[in-house]
């Protein structure tokens, strides 16, 4: 009889170690797609938030009033928008500081700023690059895993022949398909993983040029104001 070489039936009489390595396989796969689309709506928000603030930074609105809508809508604000508040609050506390000491130092005021901004910028690049190291080990683990599966299904498979007396392609060829479909489970969970990192990586690198890009645009406005502050300070002396 020729013996049935469906997937379902090389996976149920595969070895207990190769059915354990396809199970791995499976569960890691359906951990990574579900990352992958976690991902997909993390990035596609954060560049819609993004966006939205970036339009209105530059419609004109004066800077009080948006970091009172940043401090107001904490919770639902983008990564730029938490960036701004975080160098304006800075900014902010520095100014009143000085201006309550008669002090007049721009360098300071600009120096804090950037360094509440670029605090702010890391914690939010950690939080945008969640997943991204799952995704990158699932997708060079998961074939080595499955080749794994593959050489012990087919050393088991060797093992069982030497005791037949007349070994025909027949007799080898089911052992070595239950050990391939291991190697097979490994590329399926590896492939959309490879390829999601690498979309993921450009477009968090998009983002992080966006955000350090307006990180420097912003300073230079808080440069202007510290500047007129300083000014003002000194005129008033």
């Amino acid at each position: 009889m020729t013996p049935d070489l469906s997937i379902v039936q090389l996976v149920l009489n595969a070895s207990w170690v190769v059915q354990a390595v396809m199970l791995l396989l499976m569960g890691v796969s359906i951990a990574s797609w579900a990352a992958i689309f976690r991902k997909l709506l993390s990035l596609k928000r954060i560049k819609q938030l993004n966006e939205e603030f970036e339009r209105e930074f530059w419609s004109g609105t004066s800077l009080n009033d948006l970091f009172a809508a940043a401090a107001k809508n904490a919770r639902q604000s983008g990564p730029l928008e938490r960036i701004f508040a975080s160098g304006m609050r800075e900014f902010q506390k520095l100014h009143a500081m000085h201006s309550a000491r008669h002090m007049a130092d721009s360098g300071a005021l600009m120096d804090g700023a950037r360094r509440a901004m670029r605090a702010s910028y890391q914690r939010e690049m950690d939080a945008v690059e969640t997943n991204l190291s799952f995704l990158a080990s699932v997708g060079s683990v998961s074939p080595y895993v499955g080749l794994f599966g593959t050489v012990w299904g087919i050393m088991h498979a060797f093992i069982g022949l030497s005791a037949l007396q007349q070994v025909t392609l027949a007799t080898v060829a089911p052992g070595i398909a239950e050990a391939l479909v291991a190697t097979a489970i490994g590329l399926f969970a590896a492939i959309p993983a490879v390829v999601a990192y690498n979309r993921f990586a450009r477009d968090i690198d998009r983002v992080a040029v966006q955000m350090e890009t307006f990180m420097e645009e912003f300073s230079n406005i808080l440069q202007r104001s510290a500047g007129a502050a300083t000014s003002t300070s000194a005129s008033g002396h």
